[in-house]
Protein backbone atom coordinates (compact mmCIF):
# COMPACT_ATOMS: atom_id res chain seq x y z
CA UNK A 1 0.00 0.00 0.00
CA UNK A 2 2.93 2.33 0.92
CA UNK A 3 4.25 1.91 -2.81
CA UNK A 4 0.97 2.63 -3.90
CA UNK A 5 1.02 5.86 -2.34
CA UNK A 6 4.32 6.59 -2.90
CA UNK A 7 3.56 6.26 -6.78
CA UNK A 8 1.03 8.52 -6.73
CA UNK A 9 2.71 11.13 -4.55
CA UNK A 10 5.60 10.94 -7.11
CA UNK A 11 3.44 11.55 -9.90
CA UNK A 12 2.05 14.56 -8.13
CA UNK A 13 5.20 15.52 -7.54
CA UNK A 14 6.45 15.81 -11.12
CA UNK A 15 3.07 17.11 -12.79
CA UNK A 16 3.62 19.70 -10.12
CA UNK A 17 7.18 20.75 -9.12
CA UNK A 18 7.52 23.51 -11.65
CA UNK A 19 3.55 24.62 -10.95
CA UNK A 20 2.59 27.78 -11.84
CA UNK A 21 -0.77 29.62 -11.06
CA UNK A 22 -1.01 31.76 -14.41
CA UNK A 23 -4.30 34.50 -14.11
CA UNK A 24 -4.00 36.54 -17.08
CA UNK A 25 -6.49 38.64 -18.55
CA UNK A 26 -9.00 37.43 -21.50
CA UNK A 27 -7.30 38.58 -24.15
CA UNK A 28 -9.57 36.85 -26.66
CA UNK A 29 -12.71 39.09 -26.99
CA UNK A 30 -16.45 38.15 -26.62
CA UNK A 31 -15.61 35.16 -24.62
CA UNK A 32 -18.55 35.68 -21.92
CA UNK A 33 -17.34 36.18 -18.55
CA UNK A 34 -19.28 33.05 -17.01
CA UNK A 35 -15.89 31.13 -18.54
CA UNK A 36 -13.82 32.68 -16.62
CA UNK A 37 -12.86 31.40 -12.96
CA UNK A 38 -10.88 33.30 -10.03
CA UNK A 39 -8.19 31.67 -7.85
CA UNK A 40 -9.37 34.27 -5.17
CA UNK A 41 -13.19 33.27 -5.04
CA UNK A 42 -13.64 29.81 -3.85
CA UNK A 43 -13.14 26.24 -4.85
CA UNK A 44 -11.80 26.09 -8.48
CA UNK A 45 -13.28 22.32 -9.26
CA UNK A 46 -16.73 23.86 -7.74
CA UNK A 47 -16.32 27.16 -10.33
CA UNK A 48 -15.51 24.94 -13.17
CA UNK A 49 -18.78 22.68 -12.43
CA UNK A 50 -20.38 25.71 -12.49
CA UNK A 51 -19.77 27.49 -15.77
CA UNK A 52 -20.31 23.74 -17.68
CA UNK A 53 -23.64 23.87 -16.05
CA UNK A 54 -24.49 27.45 -16.67
CA UNK A 55 -23.37 26.65 -20.21
CA UNK A 56 -25.81 23.53 -20.49
CA UNK A 57 -28.17 25.31 -19.41
CA UNK A 58 -27.88 28.93 -21.69
CA UNK A 59 -26.33 27.03 -25.31
CA UNK A 60 -27.77 23.64 -25.71
CA UNK A 61 -29.68 22.65 -27.92
CA UNK A 62 -33.65 21.63 -27.09
CA UNK A 63 -34.95 18.12 -28.12
CA UNK A 64 -36.12 19.63 -31.26
CA UNK A 65 -32.73 20.91 -32.34
CA UNK A 66 -33.63 24.69 -31.75
CA UNK A 67 -31.94 27.28 -29.13
CA UNK A 68 -32.53 27.38 -25.94
CA UNK A 69 -35.24 30.04 -24.93
CA UNK A 70 -33.07 31.76 -22.91
CA UNK A 71 -29.66 31.22 -25.18
CA UNK A 72 -26.88 33.52 -24.77
CA UNK A 73 -26.12 34.71 -28.13
CA UNK A 74 -22.01 34.42 -29.20
CA UNK A 75 -20.05 35.95 -31.67
CA UNK A 76 -19.11 33.30 -34.17
CA UNK A 77 -16.16 34.62 -35.12
CA UNK A 78 -14.68 33.19 -32.04
CA UNK A 79 -16.77 30.44 -30.61
CA UNK A 80 -19.51 28.06 -31.86
CA UNK A 81 -23.19 28.65 -30.53
CA UNK A 82 -22.19 26.32 -27.39
CA UNK A 83 -19.96 29.22 -26.14
CA UNK A 84 -16.73 27.12 -27.05
CA UNK A 85 -13.80 28.41 -29.11
CA UNK A 86 -13.31 28.32 -32.92
CA UNK A 87 -9.36 27.81 -32.05
CA UNK A 88 -6.84 27.09 -30.01
CA UNK A 89 -6.09 30.84 -28.04
CA UNK A 90 -2.71 31.60 -29.50
CA UNK A 91 -2.25 33.90 -25.97
CA UNK A 92 -1.62 30.28 -24.47
CA UNK A 93 -0.90 28.03 -27.33
CA UNK A 94 1.77 30.06 -29.13
CA UNK A 95 3.21 28.88 -32.86
CA UNK A 96 6.76 27.25 -32.10
CA UNK A 97 9.61 27.71 -34.77
CA UNK A 98 9.20 25.41 -37.77
CA UNK A 99 12.26 23.41 -36.65
CA UNK A 100 10.91 22.27 -33.59
CA UNK A 101 8.29 20.05 -34.99
CA UNK A 102 11.05 19.10 -38.28
CA UNK A 103 13.43 18.07 -34.78
CA UNK A 104 11.05 16.17 -33.37
CA UNK A 105 10.49 13.89 -36.34
CA UNK A 106 13.92 13.16 -36.61
CA UNK A 107 13.72 12.27 -33.08
CA UNK A 108 10.66 9.77 -33.69
CA UNK A 109 12.81 8.43 -36.21
CA UNK A 110 16.14 7.83 -34.33
CA UNK A 111 14.12 6.17 -31.48
CA UNK A 112 11.91 4.07 -33.42
CA UNK A 113 15.60 3.34 -35.20
CA UNK A 114 17.06 2.25 -32.20
CA UNK A 115 14.15 0.17 -30.90
CA UNK A 116 14.31 -1.48 -34.27
CA UNK A 117 17.69 -2.12 -34.82
CA UNK A 118 19.05 -2.51 -31.20
CA UNK A 119 16.37 -4.37 -29.45
CA UNK A 120 14.31 -6.59 -32.16
CA UNK A 121 17.85 -6.75 -34.08
CA UNK A 122 15.30 -6.48 -37.43
CA UNK A 123 18.01 -7.14 -40.11
CA UNK A 124 16.19 -4.14 -42.52
CA UNK A 125 17.16 -1.56 -39.76
CA UNK A 126 20.96 -2.05 -39.91
CA UNK A 127 21.43 1.46 -41.46
CA UNK A 128 24.78 3.27 -42.27
CA UNK A 129 26.56 5.73 -44.63
CA UNK A 130 25.45 2.77 -47.24
CA UNK A 131 22.19 2.41 -47.30
CA UNK A 132 21.59 6.16 -46.65
CA UNK A 133 23.83 7.16 -49.92
CA UNK A 134 21.70 4.46 -52.28
CA UNK A 135 18.47 5.36 -50.79
CA UNK A 136 19.18 8.82 -51.42
CA UNK A 137 20.02 8.08 -54.88
CA UNK A 138 16.57 6.64 -55.41
CA UNK A 139 15.19 9.73 -57.04
CA UNK A 140 11.07 10.86 -56.66
CA UNK A 141 9.08 8.01 -55.10
CA UNK A 142 7.09 7.79 -58.07
CA UNK A 143 10.14 7.03 -60.39
CA UNK A 144 11.70 3.51 -60.77
CA UNK A 145 14.03 3.74 -57.63
CA UNK A 146 11.22 3.50 -55.37
CA UNK A 147 9.42 -0.26 -54.67
CA UNK A 148 6.18 -1.52 -53.63
CA UNK A 149 6.49 -3.48 -50.36
CA UNK A 150 5.87 -6.95 -49.39
CA UNK A 151 4.63 -6.95 -45.60
CA UNK A 152 1.08 -7.93 -44.54
CA UNK A 153 -1.68 -5.66 -44.54
CA UNK A 154 -2.10 -4.59 -40.83
CA UNK A 155 1.65 -3.06 -40.89
CA UNK A 156 0.99 -1.64 -44.30
CA UNK A 157 -2.13 0.72 -43.68
CA UNK A 158 -2.85 0.29 -40.13
CA UNK A 159 0.83 0.60 -38.12
CA UNK A 160 2.05 3.18 -40.73
CA UNK A 161 -0.80 5.55 -40.21
CA UNK A 162 -0.39 5.74 -36.13
CA UNK A 163 3.33 6.63 -36.90
CA UNK A 164 2.14 9.08 -39.55
CA UNK A 165 -0.25 10.69 -36.95
CA UNK A 166 2.91 11.12 -34.47
CA UNK A 167 4.60 13.24 -37.39
CA UNK A 168 1.55 15.27 -38.03
CA UNK A 169 1.67 16.10 -34.07
CA UNK A 170 4.68 17.14 -33.87
CA UNK A 171 3.86 20.15 -35.42
CA UNK A 172 -0.16 20.18 -34.34
CA UNK A 173 1.13 20.35 -30.78
CA UNK A 174 3.30 23.37 -31.75
CA UNK A 175 0.86 25.71 -32.51
CA UNK A 176 0.36 24.54 -36.35
CA UNK A 177 -2.98 23.93 -37.91
CA UNK A 178 -4.05 21.24 -39.64
CA UNK A 179 -2.87 22.76 -43.16
CA UNK A 180 0.51 23.82 -41.64
CA UNK A 181 0.99 20.30 -40.32
CA UNK A 182 -0.07 18.63 -42.93
CA UNK A 183 3.70 18.64 -44.30
CA UNK A 184 5.12 17.37 -41.43
CA UNK A 185 3.46 13.78 -41.93
CA UNK A 186 5.05 13.67 -45.27
CA UNK A 187 9.06 14.70 -44.07
CA UNK A 188 8.66 12.24 -41.13
CA UNK A 189 7.73 9.14 -43.34
CA UNK A 190 9.97 10.49 -46.33
CA UNK A 191 12.63 10.72 -43.55
CA UNK A 192 12.46 7.47 -42.33
CA UNK A 193 12.40 5.86 -45.84
CA UNK A 194 15.25 7.08 -46.85
CA UNK A 195 17.34 6.62 -43.40
CA UNK A 196 15.04 4.38 -41.38
CA UNK A 197 15.79 1.14 -43.70
CA UNK A 198 18.45 -0.49 -45.34
CA UNK A 199 16.21 -1.53 -48.31
CA UNK A 200 14.95 -0.14 -51.30
CA UNK A 201 12.41 3.22 -50.19
CA UNK A 202 8.86 1.71 -50.46
CA UNK A 203 6.02 4.24 -51.66
CA UNK A 204 3.01 3.16 -50.38
CA UNK A 205 4.10 3.62 -46.59
CA UNK A 206 4.99 7.29 -47.73
CA UNK A 207 1.13 7.18 -49.00
CA UNK A 208 -0.15 5.91 -46.26
CA UNK A 209 1.79 7.40 -43.31
CA UNK A 210 1.18 10.54 -45.05
CA UNK A 211 -2.58 10.96 -45.84
CA UNK A 212 -4.03 8.08 -43.39
CA UNK A 213 -1.73 9.85 -40.72
CA UNK A 214 -2.93 13.31 -41.20
CA UNK A 215 -6.43 11.97 -41.19
CA UNK A 216 -5.47 10.08 -37.85
CA UNK A 217 -3.56 12.87 -36.44
CA UNK A 218 -6.38 15.75 -36.36
CA UNK A 219 -9.21 13.77 -34.95
CA UNK A 220 -6.63 12.62 -32.40
CA UNK A 221 -5.80 16.27 -31.53
CA UNK A 222 -8.94 17.04 -31.44
CA UNK A 223 -10.05 14.14 -29.00
CA UNK A 224 -7.26 15.23 -26.20
CA UNK A 225 -8.71 18.79 -26.50
CA UNK A 226 -11.64 17.93 -25.01
CA UNK A 227 -10.12 16.12 -22.39
CA UNK A 228 -7.83 18.52 -21.57
CA UNK A 229 -8.40 21.18 -19.10
CA UNK A 230 -6.14 23.55 -17.98
CA UNK A 231 -8.32 25.15 -15.33
CA UNK A 232 -8.91 22.29 -13.31
CA UNK A 233 -6.31 21.02 -10.59
CA UNK A 234 -4.91 17.70 -8.49
CA UNK A 235 -6.49 14.61 -9.36
CA UNK A 236 -8.64 15.14 -11.94
CA UNK A 237 -5.99 17.46 -13.81
CA UNK A 238 -3.62 14.50 -13.60
CA UNK A 239 -6.05 12.10 -14.88
CA UNK A 240 -6.71 14.41 -17.83
CA UNK A 241 -3.25 14.98 -18.42
CA UNK A 242 -2.56 10.78 -18.76
CA UNK A 243 -5.51 10.62 -20.40
CA UNK A 244 -4.56 13.35 -23.39
CA UNK A 245 -1.30 11.69 -23.56
CA UNK A 246 -2.32 8.36 -24.29
CA UNK A 247 -4.66 9.66 -26.97
CA UNK A 248 -2.07 11.86 -28.24
CA UNK A 249 1.36 10.72 -27.19
CA UNK A 250 3.19 13.75 -29.21
CA UNK A 251 1.29 16.17 -27.61
CA UNK A 252 1.74 14.57 -24.29
CA UNK A 253 5.32 15.05 -24.93
CA UNK A 254 5.07 18.56 -25.83
CA UNK A 255 2.93 20.03 -23.18
CA UNK A 256 5.06 18.45 -20.92
CA UNK A 257 8.22 20.21 -21.93
CA UNK A 258 6.49 23.18 -22.87
CA UNK A 259 5.21 23.29 -19.40
CA UNK A 260 1.67 23.19 -20.14
CA UNK A 261 0.78 20.29 -17.23
CA UNK A 262 1.45 22.12 -14.55
CA UNK A 263 0.13 25.23 -15.85
CA UNK A 264 -3.42 26.93 -14.89
CA UNK A 265 -5.55 29.21 -17.03
CA UNK A 266 -8.67 31.16 -15.56
CA UNK A 267 -10.78 30.03 -18.43
CA UNK A 268 -10.84 27.48 -21.45
CA UNK A 269 -7.93 27.86 -23.79
CA UNK A 270 -8.44 24.83 -26.34
CA UNK A 271 -11.12 24.61 -29.44
CA UNK A 272 -14.19 22.17 -28.81
CA UNK A 273 -17.20 20.51 -30.17
CA UNK A 274 -19.57 18.63 -29.04
CA UNK A 275 -18.31 14.91 -28.56
CA UNK A 276 -20.76 11.80 -28.37
CA UNK A 277 -19.09 8.83 -27.60
CA UNK A 278 -20.66 5.08 -28.16
CA UNK A 279 -19.48 2.14 -26.35
CA UNK A 280 -20.45 -1.66 -27.29
CA UNK A 281 -19.40 -4.89 -26.51
CA UNK A 282 -20.68 -7.92 -26.78
CA UNK A 283 -20.64 -11.12 -28.99
CA UNK A 284 -19.63 -11.52 -32.06
CA UNK A 285 -20.75 -14.40 -35.00
CA UNK A 286 -18.15 -15.01 -37.86
CA UNK A 287 -20.07 -17.50 -40.08
CA UNK A 288 -18.40 -20.48 -41.99
CA UNK A 289 -17.91 -21.07 -46.09
CA UNK A 290 -21.78 -21.56 -46.07
CA UNK A 291 -22.92 -17.85 -44.77
CA UNK A 292 -25.30 -19.45 -43.08
CA UNK A 293 -26.65 -17.33 -39.86
CA UNK A 294 -24.71 -18.21 -36.70
CA UNK A 295 -22.66 -20.67 -38.40
CA UNK A 296 -18.79 -20.11 -37.43
CA UNK A 297 -16.65 -18.85 -34.64
CA UNK A 298 -17.94 -16.81 -31.43
CA UNK A 299 -16.17 -14.26 -30.69
CA UNK A 300 -15.90 -11.22 -28.14
CA UNK A 301 -16.09 -7.34 -29.50
CA UNK A 302 -15.96 -4.30 -27.86
CA UNK A 303 -16.33 -1.00 -30.00
CA UNK A 304 -16.38 2.79 -29.81
CA UNK A 305 -17.59 5.28 -32.29
CA UNK A 306 -16.84 8.90 -31.76
CA UNK A 307 -19.01 11.93 -33.22
CA UNK A 308 -17.35 14.97 -32.97
CA UNK A 309 -18.88 18.26 -33.82
CA UNK A 310 -22.76 19.49 -34.63
CA UNK A 311 -22.75 19.16 -38.71
CA UNK A 312 -25.90 20.87 -39.01
CA UNK A 313 -24.76 24.19 -36.65
CA UNK A 314 -24.74 27.09 -39.17
CA UNK A 315 -21.39 28.59 -38.83
CA UNK A 316 -18.20 28.86 -41.20
CA UNK A 317 -16.09 25.82 -41.11
CA UNK A 318 -13.01 24.58 -40.97
CA UNK A 319 -11.14 21.45 -41.19
CA UNK A 320 -12.70 18.27 -39.05
CA UNK A 321 -14.70 20.60 -36.93
CA UNK A 322 -17.10 18.07 -37.47
CA UNK A 323 -16.16 14.16 -37.67
CA UNK A 324 -16.78 10.49 -37.28
CA UNK A 325 -14.76 7.33 -35.84
CA UNK A 326 -15.36 3.92 -35.60
CA UNK A 327 -12.78 0.81 -34.34
CA UNK A 328 -13.96 -2.51 -34.19
CA UNK A 329 -12.53 -4.54 -32.28
CA UNK A 330 -12.22 -8.88 -32.50
CA UNK A 331 -10.71 -10.49 -29.46
CA UNK A 332 -11.66 -13.82 -30.06
CA UNK A 333 -10.89 -15.47 -33.22
CA UNK A 334 -7.45 -14.97 -34.93
CA UNK A 335 -4.55 -12.18 -34.98
CA UNK A 336 -6.46 -9.68 -36.05
CA UNK A 337 -7.66 -7.43 -33.21
CA UNK A 338 -8.12 -4.10 -34.74
CA UNK A 339 -10.84 -5.73 -37.57
CA UNK A 340 -12.65 -2.49 -38.94
CA UNK A 341 -12.03 1.52 -39.13
CA UNK A 342 -14.34 4.02 -40.67
CA UNK A 343 -13.88 7.14 -40.57
CA UNK A 344 -14.31 10.70 -42.47
CA UNK A 345 -13.91 14.52 -41.32
CA UNK A 346 -14.99 17.63 -43.50
CA UNK A 347 -12.63 19.94 -44.93
CA UNK A 348 -14.75 22.75 -46.29
CA UNK A 349 -18.32 22.69 -46.40
CA UNK A 350 -21.26 24.95 -46.20
CA UNK A 351 -24.73 24.92 -43.81
CA UNK A 352 -28.08 25.32 -45.06
CA UNK A 353 -31.76 24.65 -44.23
CA UNK A 354 -34.79 23.69 -46.72
CA UNK A 355 -37.77 23.78 -44.69
CA UNK A 356 -37.23 21.59 -41.67
CA UNK A 357 -34.47 19.81 -43.43
CA UNK A 358 -30.72 20.63 -41.94
CA UNK A 359 -27.82 20.55 -44.67
CA UNK A 360 -24.39 19.79 -44.65
CA UNK A 361 -22.49 19.65 -47.91
CA UNK A 362 -19.39 19.94 -49.20
CA UNK A 363 -15.67 18.30 -48.90
CA UNK A 364 -14.28 15.57 -46.97
CA UNK A 365 -11.21 13.50 -46.77
CA UNK A 366 -11.61 9.66 -45.65
CA UNK A 367 -10.05 6.87 -44.38
CA UNK A 368 -11.19 3.32 -44.03
CA UNK A 369 -10.03 -0.28 -43.13
CA UNK A 370 -11.30 -3.67 -43.13
CA UNK A 371 -8.90 -6.31 -41.84
CA UNK A 372 -11.58 -9.03 -41.97
CA UNK A 373 -10.30 -13.27 -41.40
CA UNK A 374 -11.41 -13.38 -45.28
CA UNK A 375 -10.73 -10.25 -46.76
CA UNK A 376 -8.58 -7.25 -46.85
CA UNK A 377 -9.57 -3.44 -47.54
CA UNK A 378 -8.19 0.16 -47.15
CA UNK A 379 -8.91 3.21 -48.73
CA UNK A 380 -7.91 7.26 -48.69
CA UNK A 381 -10.50 8.62 -50.35
CA UNK A 382 -11.02 12.51 -51.12
CA UNK A 383 -14.85 14.08 -52.26
CA UNK A 384 -18.18 15.21 -52.02
CA UNK A 385 -20.55 14.93 -48.84
CA UNK A 386 -24.09 15.73 -47.93
CA UNK A 387 -25.44 14.60 -44.49
CA UNK A 388 -28.97 16.05 -43.45
CA UNK A 389 -31.43 15.81 -40.74
CA UNK A 390 -35.19 15.85 -40.78
CA UNK A 391 -37.65 15.96 -37.46
CA UNK A 392 -39.98 14.02 -37.28
CA UNK A 393 -41.52 14.78 -33.72
CA UNK A 394 -39.93 16.21 -30.25
CA UNK A 395 -37.61 13.37 -29.89
CA UNK A 396 -37.50 11.65 -33.36
CA UNK A 397 -35.36 12.14 -36.08
CA UNK A 398 -34.32 10.57 -39.74
CA UNK A 399 -30.11 11.36 -40.33
CA UNK A 400 -28.80 10.78 -43.94
CA UNK A 401 -25.34 10.74 -45.37
CA UNK A 402 -24.49 10.61 -48.62
CA UNK A 403 -20.43 10.47 -49.66
CA UNK A 404 -18.61 10.10 -53.26
CA UNK A 405 -15.24 10.05 -53.38
CA UNK A 406 -11.87 9.51 -55.41
CA UNK A 407 -9.72 7.02 -54.20
CA UNK A 408 -6.26 7.90 -54.90
CA UNK A 409 -4.45 5.15 -53.19
CA UNK A 410 -5.98 1.70 -51.96
CA UNK A 411 -5.15 -2.04 -50.80
CA UNK A 412 -7.76 -4.38 -51.46
CA UNK A 413 -7.54 -8.40 -51.60
CA UNK A 414 -8.47 -9.79 -54.34
CA UNK A 415 -10.25 -13.17 -53.23
CA UNK A 416 -10.68 -14.94 -50.29
CA UNK A 417 -7.83 -15.76 -48.04
CA UNK A 418 -6.36 -17.00 -44.66
CA UNK A 419 -5.49 -15.55 -41.63
CA UNK A 420 -1.95 -16.51 -41.36
CA UNK A 421 0.11 -14.97 -43.98
CA UNK A 422 2.82 -12.47 -42.80
CA UNK A 423 3.58 -11.18 -46.29
CA UNK A 424 1.53 -9.35 -49.03
CA UNK A 425 -1.66 -11.10 -49.81
CA UNK A 426 -3.32 -7.83 -51.63
CA UNK A 427 -2.62 -5.74 -54.34
CA UNK A 428 -2.24 -1.95 -54.03
CA UNK A 429 -4.47 0.12 -56.15
CA UNK A 430 -6.84 3.12 -56.84
CA UNK A 431 -10.48 3.94 -58.36
CA UNK A 432 -13.84 5.50 -56.34
CA UNK A 433 -16.32 5.06 -53.60
CA UNK A 434 -19.60 5.74 -52.68
CA UNK A 435 -21.25 5.73 -49.06
CA UNK A 436 -24.78 6.04 -47.68
CA UNK A 437 -25.58 5.98 -43.86
CA UNK A 438 -29.05 6.59 -42.84
CA UNK A 439 -30.45 6.40 -39.35
CA UNK A 440 -33.76 6.77 -37.86
CA UNK A 441 -34.60 7.87 -34.15
CA UNK A 442 -37.60 6.95 -32.40
CA UNK A 443 -37.01 8.62 -29.77
CA UNK A 444 -35.86 7.20 -26.38
CA UNK A 445 -37.24 3.74 -28.07
CA UNK A 446 -35.16 2.63 -30.37
CA UNK A 447 -32.78 3.67 -33.50
CA UNK A 448 -32.86 1.44 -37.17
CA UNK A 449 -29.93 1.96 -39.25
CA UNK A 450 -28.19 1.20 -41.99
CA UNK A 451 -25.09 1.71 -43.87
CA UNK A 452 -23.71 0.76 -47.28
CA UNK A 453 -20.64 1.56 -49.08
CA UNK A 454 -19.72 0.64 -52.55
CA UNK A 455 -15.84 0.23 -53.58
CA UNK A 456 -14.25 -0.07 -57.43
CA UNK A 457 -10.66 -0.92 -57.14
CA UNK A 458 -8.34 -0.56 -59.98
CA UNK A 459 -4.71 -2.51 -59.09
CA UNK A 460 -1.43 -1.68 -60.07
CA UNK A 461 0.52 -3.67 -61.59
CA UNK A 462 2.35 -6.14 -59.03
CA UNK A 463 1.46 -8.93 -57.54
CA UNK A 464 1.95 -9.61 -53.41
CA UNK A 465 4.26 -12.61 -52.41
CA UNK A 466 1.10 -14.74 -51.07
CA UNK A 467 -1.08 -14.13 -54.21
CA UNK A 468 -1.89 -16.52 -57.06
CA UNK A 469 0.64 -15.27 -60.18
CA UNK A 470 -2.24 -15.22 -62.37
CA UNK A 471 -6.02 -13.63 -62.08
CA UNK A 472 -4.53 -11.15 -58.79
CA UNK A 473 -4.61 -7.89 -60.68
CA UNK A 474 -7.24 -6.08 -62.57
CA UNK A 475 -10.53 -4.99 -60.87
CA UNK A 476 -12.18 -5.17 -57.51
CA UNK A 477 -16.19 -4.36 -56.88
CA UNK A 478 -16.81 -4.51 -53.61
CA UNK A 479 -20.27 -3.83 -51.53
CA UNK A 480 -20.44 -3.97 -47.54
CA UNK A 481 -23.70 -3.48 -46.25
CA UNK A 482 -24.58 -3.13 -42.38
CA UNK A 483 -28.15 -2.74 -41.10
CA UNK A 484 -28.67 -2.46 -36.90
CA UNK A 485 -30.96 -1.69 -34.45
CA UNK A 486 -30.61 -0.98 -31.02
CA UNK A 487 -33.82 -0.76 -28.19
CA UNK A 488 -33.11 1.43 -25.35
CA UNK A 489 -32.81 -0.38 -21.73
CA UNK A 490 -32.65 2.32 -19.48
CA UNK A 491 -31.71 6.05 -19.96
CA UNK A 492 -28.51 5.53 -22.19
CA UNK A 493 -27.74 1.76 -22.14
CA UNK A 494 -29.70 -0.07 -25.11
CA UNK A 495 -29.07 -3.99 -26.52
CA UNK A 496 -28.47 -4.36 -30.23
CA UNK A 497 -27.67 -6.14 -32.96
CA UNK A 498 -26.14 -5.70 -36.24
CA UNK A 499 -25.63 -7.70 -39.33
CA UNK A 500 -22.47 -7.45 -42.11
CA UNK A 501 -22.51 -8.52 -45.66
CA UNK A 502 -19.41 -8.16 -47.98
CA UNK A 503 -19.45 -9.09 -51.29
CA UNK A 504 -16.87 -9.18 -54.35
CA UNK A 505 -16.62 -9.58 -57.53
CA UNK A 506 -13.02 -9.76 -58.76
CA UNK A 507 -12.23 -9.73 -62.44
CA UNK A 508 -8.96 -10.09 -64.39
CA UNK A 509 -9.07 -10.86 -68.17
CA UNK A 510 -10.25 -14.52 -68.03
CA UNK A 511 -9.82 -14.65 -64.81
CA UNK A 512 -12.83 -14.09 -62.52
CA UNK A 513 -13.90 -14.98 -59.02
CA UNK A 514 -17.01 -13.78 -56.45
CA UNK A 515 -16.01 -13.76 -52.50
CA UNK A 516 -19.03 -13.50 -49.91
CA UNK A 517 -18.76 -13.22 -46.53
CA UNK A 518 -21.50 -12.65 -43.26
CA UNK A 519 -21.26 -11.77 -39.60
CA UNK A 520 -23.16 -10.69 -36.72
CA UNK A 521 -23.16 -8.81 -33.99
CA UNK A 522 -25.30 -9.18 -30.34
CA UNK A 523 -24.28 -6.02 -27.83
CA UNK A 524 -24.77 -3.87 -25.10
CA UNK A 525 -24.31 -0.10 -26.37
CA UNK A 526 -23.62 2.80 -23.78
CA UNK A 527 -24.52 6.08 -25.51
CA UNK A 528 -22.51 9.21 -23.92
CA UNK A 529 -24.21 12.28 -25.57
CA UNK A 530 -22.86 16.09 -24.97
CA UNK A 531 -25.44 17.45 -22.77
CA UNK A 532 -25.20 20.48 -25.02
CA UNK A 533 -25.91 18.64 -28.18
CA UNK A 534 -29.36 16.35 -28.52
CA UNK A 535 -30.62 14.14 -31.16
CA UNK A 536 -28.81 11.10 -30.83
CA UNK A 537 -26.77 11.78 -33.95
CA UNK A 538 -25.22 8.14 -34.03
CA UNK A 539 -24.25 6.21 -37.31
Amino acid sequence: MKKRYTSILLLLVAFYATAQDIVRPDTVKHVPIQDTVNPNQGNIKQQVKDIKQEKIILHSDSATGEPHKNVVLVDTTVQNKYGDLLRDDTAYNKRYSIFVPFLEGIGDNAILSLVDSKIFKYGWAQVGMTSWSRNLKAGPPWGPGWDWDQTRFGNDFLGHPIFGNFYYNDARANGYNFWQSAPYALIGSYEWKIFGENITPERNSLIATTIDGIVLGEILYRISSNILDDRTYGAERTFREILATLVDPMRGFNRLIQGKTARHTNKEVYQKEPLNITLYGGVHKINDHTNAILSGQTSEIVNVLFDYGNPFEVRSRVPFDFFKLRVETDLGVGRKIIDNVTSYGVLFAKNSQAGKMSLLEGGFLYYDYWDKPIFELSTVGLGYGVLSKIPLGSKSFLYTNLHLAGVPFAGSSPGALTDTSQYRDFNFGYGAEGKVETSLVLGNVATIGASYYYFMIHAINDVGYDEPKYGSLGNNYINILEPKVTFTLIKNLSIGAEYYLFSQIHTDGEYYTVTAHTEQEVFLQFYFEDPQRKGHFSL
